[in-house]
């Protein structure tokens, strides 16, 4: 799993790409956590139009970013969702807590 953010204006892009799983989880948190405390965005905008594969690993990717921009009175949106990933968040619900566009 490989991602790049970019940042303007408190608004903080992040392009994930590859496959989504136990295996990639816990960097991509790591990491994806550390640009947030390097940004510290109002919106995080993250964008699955590259995820080529997710489990339910990826539903704790959102949920922890979302608790983190709780705490920054922040927001997220997941962006460009193929059908995959889009079944696994609407099965477990994660779109009421976040926007999925």
């Amino acid at each position: 799993m490989e991602i790049r953010s970019s940042c303007r204006d408190r608004l903080m892009t992040t392009q994930l790409q590859g496959e989504l799983d136990h295996h990639g989880a816990k960097g991509l948190l790591e990491q994806l956590e550390r640009e947030i405390d390097a940004c510290l965005p109002r919106q995080l905008v993250l964008d699955f139009s590259a995820v080529s594969f997710m489990d339910s690993s990826g539903i704790a990717v959102v949920v922890r970013a979302r608790r983190r921009m709780d705490t920054l009175g922040g927001t997220v949106t997941l962006k460009n969702v193929p059908p995959q990933p889009r079944k696994v968040f609407e099965a477990s619900g994660v779109t009421r807590l976040v926007k999925m566009s």
